[in-house]
């Protein structure tokens, strides 16, 4: 049984490309296979649907084998964290415009891992939270919103409050 790094070399080789790999593990502790090539851009791919691909077919190949075999990540020259960054950052400077104007924002449809980074960006922000539609929705979104400061909340309740009458039944 040949080790996840090997078979991806082998891969790796088969599709024509000469890479060192670095066994290394992530933040959540998943394997993850750091490619190093001179041909970084033809690995990584148009907005890394190729690194995709490979990474995809590598954890089959992989599951094959051993159906509870620890996903592994694959990754070329850092490309996936720096373009973590990178949506992270556009994605607050978006919620900055939500956050001065309290209108609420729709991003474009992201994969599963990219709306979990959005999601964990503004976990604990103060004024913007993030809402996603059922996972039985056909186009996964994450819309911004303003939330409402706690003075407004109190407002509101205060408002309810004054405005129930005892005489109309609960139910």
């Amino acid at each position: 049984m040949m080790p996840p790094k090997d078979l991806l070399d082998t891969l790796l080789g088969y599709l024509g490309f000469v890479v060192q790999i670095e066994e290394t593990s992530n933040e959540g502790g998943n394997p993850t296979l750091q490619i190093y090539t001179e041909e970084s851009g033809r690995l990584i791919g148009r907005n890394g649907e190729t690194l995709e691909a490979i990474q995809f077919l590598l954890n089959r190949l992989l599951q094959a084998r051993d159906k509870d075999v620890e996903k592994v990540i694959v990754d070329c020259e850092h490309y996936r964290s720096m373009r973590e960054d990178r949506i992270v950052q556009r994605v607050r400077e978006l919620a900055e415009r939500v956050r001065i104007t309290g209108r609420s924002l729709q991003l474009e449809p992201m994969n599963s891992y990219e709306r979990r980074l959005v999601h964990n960006a503004f976990k604990d922000d103060p004024d913007v939270a993030t809402w996603s539609p059922s996972d039985s929705a056909r186009i996964k979104q994450i819309t911004l919103v303003k939330k409402r400061s706690s003075a407004k909340r109190a407002d509101i309740i205060l408002n309810q409050a004054k405005n129930f009458s005892w005489g109309r039944s609960l139910l």
